[in-house]
């Protein structure tokens, strides 16, 4: 591994979104792009010491691991990075680059404030658009793109003892559509995403090698949600696991990335994950903004929507990026459990080589939780073989429960119902202590 320090140097974000604009629509009449000159401050490749990058500075880290498409991979991790930190994935626009992405957007000063670290891919092909198109980017393990992303992700999480549990994805137009791309092919990687500008998995697949699909582009591409549910699932197929929540972000006046792909990624996530397509929740956070929330009406709703009236394709702007932590949970509010904030009690049943355990999660806290995991060490020689009304993985040692689509809102002192079986070599206790989104819970 070699990586190369860049000092902060930060180009201002409306000149790279006209920019990005400004490039974009020539794919819409077919002309080629052109790769756009370096970043201001763009960092040279130079050897450092193997292990943790140097922090506070936007480094380069080369030798990550299998990265079929040659992309490049930059790190930023703060000074004040917490014990087992989240990752960002925070994924550039057509014609940008890492770089970019890191002077456009202020992700890296919010992980000065709550201690996760920021991995921005960044491509290497002429166009400097990300593979969502190609057969072999749609599916889990398939090559191009996302493998090359997934490898900067294990890479990450080695080298800092990141939580497995706290992998998150953000992109802007090209990076939006690589943000439902990554959440579909990698569901059991990923906890939540948040695209700015994007289409739906799969809208933008290709059979001739052509990187742009104006159909898709153009809105015309209409599915129900079950066919739209059925591209995502077909990407890992057997997968029955949980699902990462999406936020999904678009201009009514997009003329790039047309409306009418709003529409369709709320009919997709909201089939993926099982929740009615009828609002639970809307709102206007500001003027000219609607947000709906599905299956949930809290910040971590499983499917949240921002429409943006009369606004175009350059739609991010400073101060989203906090509206995407607080869906992820990072920043330290909302319904985050506190200490005390929740109780479990936990009873087994066993027998001479195996056992259920019947597990209740109370929320004491005064807010509610809306999407939940709970987290549990098994007791030495214990085994999960099934369980019910959670997701449970891995199948020994930490655990962690992921609720299921009907359950994961729990209201002020409500408790929800769930439990396992397991095999056991002799020592058939139930876990001695829990925790609720990475926070410890109270017993009995």
């Amino acid at each position: 591994m070699s990586a190369t320090p860049h000092p902060k140097a930060r180009r201002p974000l409306g000149s790279l979104l006209l920019a990005l604009v400004a490039a974009l629509l020539p794919l819409l009449t077919a002309t080629a792009l052109s790769a756009p000159a370096a970043a201001a401050g763009e960092p040279s490749r130079a050897a450092t010491r193997a292990g943790a990058v140097p922090a506070a500075a936007l480094t380069e880290v080369t030798n990550f691991g299998t990265n079929p498409s040659n992309l490049r991979m930059y790190l930023y991790v703060p000074e004040s990075v917490t014990p087992k930190p989240a990752i960002v994935v925070a994924v550039h626009w057509c014609t940008g680059s890492g770089p970019d992405m890191y002077n456009g957007t202020e992700y890296d000063t919010l992980a000065d404030r709550y201690g996760f670290i920021v991995l921005y891919p960044s491509v290497t092909r002429s166009s400097k658009c990300f593979d969502v198109s190609s057969p072999q980017a749609l599916r889990r393990g398939g090559g191009s793109d996302p493998v090359g992303i997934k490898s900067m992700i294990d890479w990450t999480t080695r080298t800092y003892g990141a939580d497995t549990g706290r992998i998150f994805a953000t992109g802007i137009s090209s990076g939006a559509m690589m943000t439902n791309v990554l959440l579909g092919d990698y569901p059991d990687v990923f906890a939540a995403g948040a695209a700015f500008s994007g289409v739906p998995f799969g809208c933008f697949a290709t059979t001739d090698g052509s990187e742009w699909n104006s159909a898709c582009s153009g809105g015309t591409v209409t599915r129900t949600p079950k066919e739209w549910g059925d591209v995502v699932r077909g990407a890992y197929p057997g997968y029955t696991g949980a699902r990462p929540r999406m936020q999904i972000w678009h201009g009514t006046q997009d003329d790039v990335l047309r409306y009418p792909n709003f529409g369709e990624q709320i009919k997709q996530w909201t089939n993926v994950h099982g929740v009615s397509r009828t609002p639970a929740a809307t709102d206007t956070p500001q003027s000219g903004w609607t947000r709906t929330r599905y299956g949930g009406t809290g910040d971590r709703a499983p499917v949240e929507a921002v429409s943006l009236q009369g606004v175009g394709h350059n739609l991010y702007a400073q101060g989203m990026a906090s509206r995407v932590l607080t869906f992820f949970g990072l920043d330290n509010s909302g319904p985050a459990p506190q200490p005390g904030a929740c109780r479990v009690t936990a009873s087994v049943n066993a027998w001479s080589t195996g056992l259920t355990a019947s597990v209740t999660l109370t929320n004491t806290g005064t807010a509610a939780v809306d999407g939940w995991k709970l987290g549990f060490t098994l007791p030495a020689g214990q085994t999960v073989t099934g369980g019910w009304g959670a997701t449970y993985t891995p199948s020994s040692g930490s655990v962690t429960a992921t609720n299921a689509a009907y359950n994961g809102t729990i209201a002020p002192g409500a408790s929800v119902s769930i439990g396992y079986q397991a095999s056991h070599g002799g020592n058939s206790a139930a876990p001695a202590a829990f925790t609720l989104n990475g926070t410890a819970c109270a017993a009995g």
